[in-house]
């Protein structure tokens, strides 16, 4: 009776293995990294250009990640008045009542969508902790 030989693991498909699997890795990394700010689309705010004249920037929409350093003020029909380092300035920003649920503290990092009301004050439209 004749052998069989024996079948083994081609160096070539040992290769294209790796290469798939190391593929895949870096596509992954990309595709997170990518997705991570999910305000991307929203122009950042000019921090120097909001503190030299506000007004240039009303009505407008920006986006802005800092941590809350300070609480100013608290009303209940306007929301609270926070103080927010950004880009190392220090800017007052209005959380608007509908975001009353969420605790915000000294310390905590935010990301924030702003508009620039007619009165230069930046309010929220959207918030999210980091």
């Amino acid at each position: 009776m004749a052998r069989r030989k024996k079948s083994s693991i081609q160096p070539l498909w040992l290769f294209a293995a790796a290469g798939l699997i190391l593929l895949a890795f870096f596509g992954s990394r990309f595709f997170l990294s990518a997705g991570s700010d999910p305000y991307r689309t929203i122009a950042q705010l000019d921090i120097p250009a909001y503190l030299e004249n506000a007004n240039s920037l009303r009505g407008n929409v920006y986006k802005a990640e800092g941590e809350v350093s300070n609480s100013l003020a608290w009303s209940p029909t306007s929301g609270r008045l926070i103080a927010v380092d950004v880009e190392k300035e220090t800017i007052p920003v209005l959380v608007t009542p509908e975001f009353n649920a969420i605790n915000i503290q000294k310390g905590q990092k935010f990301r924030f969508v702003l508009e620039v009301d007619p009165r230069g004050v930046l309010k929220t439209k959207k918030l999210s902790q980091l």
